[in-house]
């Protein structure tokens, strides 16, 4: 496990990364983490006292990679931007395994099956994560469904999300 502080960033306007909470894994943190590594990989740890699990942190130049901050751990950090922040990180060495209510729902949908197949690793865990990510049974259940819909018409995740926000 690697300790260090860092701060709590915002990429600015006009900027690729547009409103992205983050903080900076700094070049020779990332080596220790991961010699010679240039591509994004997944780290589990701690910020401040909020766990990570299999976050992915990317790489933006120079040996440089950034950890996103989304929503749900900037509620728990409860820390603005700007704010200092303990970092505890190790690499995650378990592979990611996709929910499997919603994979045994895809085996009775040939034609979303087959199509979720088509798909990256990285775009198959977009779904998965979505309905893992839900509160009740109810909600995950009413994701499983929207997304197998969404498969079957061979959607990927973020046309699915869309066709939402259009309603």
């Amino acid at each position: 496990m690697i300790y260090f502080e860092t701060t709590i960033n915002k990429y600015k306007e006009n900027v690729e990364k547009t409103s992205w909470t983050f903080i900076e894994i700094s070049s020779e943190i990332a080596t220790i983490l991961k010699p010679n590594y240039k591509r994004s990989f997944r780290v589990k740890g701690l910020l401040n006292k909020v766990v990570l699990n299999a976050t992915a942190i990317i790489p933006i130049g120079n040996g440089i990679f950034v950890l996103p901050l989304n929503i749900t751990i900037r509620k728990q950090l409860k820390m603005p931007v700007g704010e200092t922040i303990n970092v505890a990180l190790e690499i995650e060495e378990k592979e990611y395994e996709l929910n499997v209510d919603f994979v045994d729902c895809l085996l009775d949908v040939p034609s979303a099956n087959n199509y979720f197949k088509t798909l990256t690793k990285s775009h198959q865990k977009y779904f998965s994560k979505w309905i893992e990510s839900a509160k009740t049974t109810e909600t995950k259940s009413n994701r499983i469904v929207r997304a197998i819909n969404a498969l079957s018409k061979k959607l990927g995740y973020s046309e699915m999300v869309k066709i939402k926000k259009e309603d």
